[in-house]
């Protein structure tokens, strides 16, 4: 393009080229800006966002069922027993329900009469998932009438129709049968549009445990889900609400008293706000929090965190002090200490239009309101507690002070490893083979298990960006030790330097020195119970590199299958299986040759190198936190100190470890 060419283009820049996206589509133009992604994760977002929409029925006390149906056609139908969206005229001249189902920022949550506490905000729920769903059908039943519409990507085909009862079931003929025994409610059925998502297959799971969580938070409201491909149903309905949190929660630990259950309101400026806590203290080391603002849950906390925080930080130094358990609160505990082993719900419910939060993402909440409110009521109701229940209050002061104590005994015994240099990073472990690249972005290191395997990673490694650590032995079960603990086991107290990090109080995620972490182990049972320690350390004392994204797992071959001309390396039986076939299929007589790998150590390190730690051809896992309280399930289950939870674990997941994962 001359000099010219390109003034005149620029010069013809004008208000026609300026684009305007109508109605939904903006939408399918970014949807991760309203579902977060078109991977599984916004996939099952849509169906979050519907059974929302019953569930707010519920929240203003409508809506007494709410039933997900998983069709075998890969749709997914919602409906409830509440009053139904409206049909009537809106202003714009259509029915109500088109302009709640195909234009933004419609809906009756703006209204404060409406939804007093609703888990929408934005008005984007249902036409969202409508503008990425290829067709999308709703039925409302209003005043003995079956009001019906259809859409594909979002646009209606036809206006809001009367339909009779069996067009209902002609449409309908499993989820309708009971749809039509309501005097009232709401069924929305939709399939996700390929050309959006990378995958359309919805996980039974993750649904089933999202309508767990959401019959936890909405005591007294029904929760059904039907798999129709595999013949499965679950039903859930909990009278004591996040009572029954958080025993859920803690159903695998060792626990030291009841669940506290504490609510009240509290009067803003111009508002209410609900405020329920249910807490419990066990003798684990870790800290389980769920926190919710009107059903929409807030991982990173916010507002109302912070104000049970306080509360409860007060609360209990004010016991302390006046029953003589502690001489001076300035030498007692930290709002650290309070966190070792509580098990804690937050929920709030407080007007739609009033929350705010951090981001779009509503992670955490921004209300100063919430802070006030949860202090407040918290301070009162555990104030009370407390004092009606002595022995109680007792357990959870002894289970504080101990923290207390082990806190000081870590950091003396860090003190003591400062001391020396080697925390800080003065001096690398001699078992680590470092690499010679300093940029962290490009650096990576391989957890090894073992001498042998070790050498043959540190001679097969390329030196110029991968480091080689090998673990001798199995390290320290860390699920059950504190950090003094810890930091005095010398397998563990190389790998925290050689990381760079630090440790506790003192962890710098941005001194980590690697960007990659590695795990590498056997394929056998001892492989993955190291693998399992070094998981359960990250998870507990290091979670921010697996939040971030640092953590991985390598995928050694199992098999080498070998011809006189060719060598092919498999990851599982089926791909070995595959393999044979293939090479049959091109040659009957061929003679092949199949080798298993027990052991890293039983690859020389070209070997090593092709298959396992060269980036071109390695499979690594990603190792990721998609939610905290179900891997904090997990951890306790397989590495805590309960027997017979781990054998149940293990009985009911025995087959998975003949399968290909």
């Amino acid at each position: 393009m001359s000099k010219s060419d390109s003034k005149k283009t620029r010069h013809e820049y004008s208000g026609k080229d300026i684009r305007v996206l109508e109605g939904l589509e903006p939408v399918r133009k970014r949807p991760g800006m309203y579902i977060g992604s078109t991977d599984t994760r916004g996939l099952h977002h849509c169906v979050k966002e519907i059974i929302d929409n019953s569930v707010d029925e519920g929240i203003v006390g409508f809506a007494k069922t709410v039933s997900v149906y998983m069709r075998s056609d890969g749709y997914i139908t919602v409906t409830d027993d509440g009053r139904g969206i409206p049909v009537d005229k809106h202003a714009s001249g259509v029915s109500a329900l088109e302009v709640a189902m195909t234009k933004l920022h419609a809906g009756g949550k703006f209204d404060e009469m409406a939804y007093q506490a609703s888990g929408g905000l934005h008005g984007v729920g249902a036409s969202a998932v409508n503008a990425l769903s290829s067709h999308m059908q709703v039925v409302v039943k209003r005043d003995g009438k079956y009001h019906y519409q259809e859409y594909n990507i979002g646009q209606p085909k036809k206006p809001v129709a009367v339909i009779s009862e069996q067009q209902v079931l002609d449409l309908f003929p499993w989820e309708g049968k009971s749809f039509i025994k309501y005097d009232s409610g709401t069924l929305s059925s939709f399939i996700p549009d390929e050309k959006i998502f990378s995958t359309t297959e919805y996980k039974f799971k993750t649904i089933r445990d999202f309508l767990r969580e959401r019959a936890y938070l909405m005591a007294g409201l029904y929760f059904r889900i039907f798999n129709q491909a595999e013949g499965l149903r679950q039903d859930f309905y909990f009278e004591g609400g996040i009572k029954s949190m958080v025993r859920h929660l803690n159903r695998n630990k060792q626990v030291i008293h009841p669940v506290i259950h504490m609510k009240g309101e509290f009067e803003a400026d111009k508002y209410k706000i609900l405020v329920e806590v249910a807490m419990q203290y066990t003798d684990a080391y870790s800290e389980t929090m769920e926190m919710f603002a009107n059903t929409i849950k807030t991982p990173d906390g916010g507002t109302h965190l912070t104000g049970f925080r306080m509360a409860l930080n007060r609360s209990l130094k004010d016991y302390a002090v006046k029953n003589g358990l502690i001489k001076d609160e300035k030498e007692s505990f930290t709002a650290d200490d309070l966190k070792e082993g509580m098990t804690c719900v937050i929920f709030i419910k407080m007007p739609s239009d009033d929350l705010q939060f951090e981001s779009q993402t509503k992670a955490k909440l921004n209300n100063s309101e919430a802070q006030s409110a949860a202090y407040q009521v918290v301070k009162d109701s555990l104030d009370t507690y407390l004092e009606e229940h002595p022995s109680e209050a007792k357990a959870i002061l002894e289970k504080v002070l101990l923290a207390a104590r082990a806190r000081l005994a870590a950091r003396a015994a860090k003190d003591a490893v400062i001391r020396k240099g080697a925390l800080e990073g003065m001096s690398l472990p001699g078992k680590l083979a470092d690499c010679q690249s300093k940029d962290p972005t490009a650096s990576e290191i391989y957890i090894v298990e073992g001498d042998s395997a070790g050498g043959s990673a540190k001679q097969g490694r390329d030196r110029r960006f991968q480091a080689i650590f090998p673990l001798r032995g199995k390290i320290l079960n860390t699920e059950r030790a504190r950090l003094d603990r810890i930091i005095g086991n010398e397998e563990v107290k190389n790998l925290i330097i050689a990381l760079g990090t630090g440790v506790g109080d003192t962890f710098d995620i941005s001194k980590l020195r690697y960007h990659r972490i590695i795990l590498m182990n056997d394929a056998d049972v001892d492989g993955e119970h190291i693998t399992t320690l070094v998981l359960t350390f990250f998870f507990r004392h290091m979670p921010k590199i697996v939040q971030d994204g640092y953590l991985y797992v390598a995928m050694p071959p199992l098999y080498k299958v070998s011809t006189k001309k060719e060598e092919h390396y498999v990851f599982s039986d089926t791909e070995k299986d595959q393999k044979v076939a293939e090479l049959k299929a091109k040659n009957p007589k061929l003679n092949i040759s199949i080798q298993r790998y027990k052991g890293l150590g039983e690859m020389n390190p070209e070997q090593l190198w092709e298959t396992t730690m060269k980036p071109d051809n390695r499979v690594l896992k990603n190792i990721t936190i998609d939610d905290a309280s179900k891997a904090d399930q997990i951890f306790t289950t397989l590495m805590g100190s309960f027997v017979p939870p781990r054998k149940k674990f293990i009985q009911t997941h025995a087959k998975l470890a003949s399968l290909d994962v």
